[in-house]
């Protein structure tokens, strides 16, 4: 059996974060290979297993690493394939790795989850993989529900505690709450390419520097986008309305600074891979932490800050799973033959 996707740890040490993302694809019933090899210690290793897993027909690959997090940068260098890093928190909080993994330079982009999140490194590969696979997107979905199911019932809890006297228990019971349908708005269609593959979501339109970064890329690799400046908070009407309008993307590119509550917002409305863009507003504050640091279940591949050329190489590179035409494009490009 050839495996879809190669978990490689930096250390022995790493484990316990590897074993989130195994007991994921358990679950999902995705083949998957784990090794151990050291970006700095074992560099000809990492080389070897990453070049002949992808001839073999690794689709995904997977860098967990700490401290100086350079494993899954160098597993970038020898594919063309997506690259996951989960950074692992050694010291700093995990801080050193999570930057060490999501400041790549283009066009070598890492999507960086959370730190010690394995088990949404292995959700997003999931996701990538489903693009081109309905069986595992079926998976995917209702794996969501298992996790929409836990928070409905996390509220059960409420009752354990016997020693608030003003804690009213019977108000508003969750159980009971009906969840109405989200009232959309009538958005204008003439302009949206229902067939497109990627849809760019930007936030304000301070954002629309980073976001330009991200269509020329696009353009230059032959895939196929829609743009829309619009925010959750703001108009929130309007951005639900707006994700049903390109439901058929195959990938949601959230660029957005201050709170980044686009990329938290897109989680939220689609199954398909959401790619995150923190920016660094008018005082000079980036949101990446914002960005990366989700929860559970619905992970977003974050890039650097304002690198959206690295979100629309990444965006290829999850196409290119099957699309041979767009693995010729990025190999020439990371080998330099061709500037885009």
């Amino acid at each position: 059996m050839i495996p879809k996707v190669m978990i490689v740890l930096g250390s022995g040490s790493d484990m316990a974060v590897a074993e989130k993302s195994m007991n994921i694809f358990e679950k999902l019933e995705i083949p998957y290979s784990l090794k151990i090899a050291s970006a700095h210690r074992t560099p000809n290793l990492v080389r070897e297993i990453v070049r002949q897993g992808t001839d073999a027909g690794i689709e995904v690959f997977i860098g967990i690493a700490g401290l100086a997090a350079h494993l899954p940068g160098a597993i970038a260098a020898y594919t063309p394939r997506p690259v996951i890093g989960v950074p692992v928190d050694v010291k700093t909080n995990g801080i050193d790795a999570l930057e060490s993994c999501v400041q790549m330079p283009y066009p070598s982009p890492i999507a960086t989850v959370g730190i010690d999140r394995g088990d949404n490194g292995a959700i997003l590969a999931a996701q990538f993989m489903a693009i081109h696979d309905e069986e595992i997107r079926q998976k995917v979905i209702n794996l969501r529900k298992e996790y929409k199911k836990k928070v409905f019932e996390s509220n059960k809890a409420v009752d354990e505690f016997e020693d608030k006297k003003y804690l009213v228990k019977d108000f508003m019971n969750v159980d009971n709450i009906k969840i109405e349908k989200d009232e959309l708005i009538d958005i204008d269609s003439s302009l949206i390419n229902k067939d497109a593959d990627v849809a760019i979501i930007v936030g304000r339109h301070s954002d629309l520097i980073t976001a330009k970064k991200v269509s020329v890329t696009l353009d230059r690799l032959k895939i196929s986008y829609n743009m829309k400046v619009v925010c959750p908070i703001r108009s929130n009407s309007k951005f639900k309305s707006y994700i049903k309008e390109v439901e058929n993307s195959k990938i949601f590119i959230g660029i957005s600074s201050n709170s980044s509550q686009v990329t938290g917002a897109l989680v939220g409305l689609t199954d398909r891979p959401v790619i995150g863009v923190p920016c660094e507003n008018e005082n000079g504050n980036d949101y990446m932490l914002t960005t990366v640091n989700m929860p559970p279940g619905v992970p977003v591949a974050t890039v650097g800050i304002n690198n959206g050329r690295n979100a629309a190489v990444l965006a290829g590179e999850i196409l290119s799973i099957k699309d041979t035409n767009i693995i010729e494009i990025l190999t020439k490009l990371k080998d330099k033959k061709i500037n885009l």
